[in-house]
C-alpha cells in the first residue's frame, strides 16, 4: 500500500473513531451506532464498514486507541523511573491512566452484557493473547530480579492481581460513595493490597528496578503496538 494512501486511511480511521468516542462519552457502550458515527464524521455508513466489520469491531477499536495511548504513558514512566516497573507501582499507574480516559473508564464499568459483546469480537482474542505475553514478560522480569516474593507462582498472581484491580475499578458502582476515597486515594489503596501481597516485605535496591526495566517496558511497547493494529487494522503503519 502507497505511503500516501495509508496516510489517508489512517486520518480517516482517526476521524470516525473521534466520531465514535465522543458518542461513546455521550450515550454510553449501548448507544453507540454505526450510522450515528458516520453522520457525525459526514460520511456514507458503508465507509465505516470498510475499517471496522460491525459496531462491535468498532467498539474495540475505540477502545484500543486510548488502551495504546495508556501503553505508551507507561512506557514512558518506566523509562523515566524505573520503580515504575514494579508491580503495585505499575496497577497504580494503569489504573488511574485508565480512569481518567472516559473512553477506558467507560469499558471497565460496563455491564456483564456489554463487556460480553466488546471480549467475543474475533480481533478480541488475538488481543487478549498479546496482551497475557506482556504479562507474563513483566512478570517474569520481576521473578528474574527478585522483585517478588520468592516461590511465587507467576500465574497464580497475574490472576490475582488482575482480580484485584477489576475490584477497584467496578468498586464505586457497588459501594456507597464516600469523599474521602478519592481516584488517588483508591489508587493507593490498590497498589498498598498489592504490595503486601506479592512483593517483598523490605523494599528491593533501586538497582534491581533498574535491571527489571528495559524487559519490562519492551513488554508493554509490543502490547501498545497490538492495541494499534487493534484499533486501526490495515491503516495502522
Amino acid at each position: 500500500m502507497a505511503t500516501t494512501q495509508r496516510a489517508d486511511l489512517h486520518r480517516r480511521a482517526d476521524a470516525l473513531l473521534d466520531a465514535a468516542a465522543a458518542l461513546l462519552t455521550e450515550l454510553g457502550p449501548r448507544g453507540l451506532r454505526i450510522e450515528d458515527v458516520a453522520k457525525r464524521a459526514g460520511v456514507g455508513k458503508g465507509t465505516v464498514y470498510l475499517h471496522w466489520a460491525s459496531r462491535e469491531h468498532l467498539l474495540l477499536a475505540v477502545g484500543a486507541r486510548d488502551a495504546e495511548a495508556m501503553y505508551r504513558s507507561i512506557v514512558d514512566a518506566i523509562r523515566a523511573d524505573p520503580g515504575e516497573a514494579a508491580l503495585h507501582r505499575y496497577l497504580r499507574r494503569s489504573f488511574l491512566e485508565a480512569m481518567r480516559r472516559p473512553i477506558l473508564r467507560s469499558i471497565f464499568i460496563a455491564d456483564e452484557a456489554e463487556l460480553g459483546a466488546f471480549a467475543g469480537q474475533p480481533a478480541r482474542s488475538e488481543l487478549a493473547e498479546t496482551e497475557r505475553t506482556a504479562s507474563r514478560e513483566h512478570l517474569a522480569a520481576l521473578r528474574e530480579h527478585r522483585l517478588l516474593r520468592p516461590g511465587s507462582d507467576l500465574a497464580e498472581i497475574d490472576y490475582a492481581a488482575q482480580a484485584i484491580a477489576y475490584g477497584f475499578f467496578a468498586a464505586p458502582a457497588l459501594l456507597p460513595d464516600d469523599p474521602r476515597f478519592t481516584l488517588e486515594s483508591r489508587a493507593d489503596q490498590l497498589a498498598e493490597v498489592v504490595h503486601r501481597s506479592f512483593e517483598p516485605v523490605r523494599r528491593p535496591s533501586p538497582e534491581r528496578y533498574a535491571a527489571a526495566a528495559p524487559r519490562v517496558a519492551g513488554a508493554f511497547e509490543r502490547l501498545a503496538d497490538g492495541f494499534r493494529r487493534a484499533a486501526y487494522g490495515t491503516a495502522a503503519d
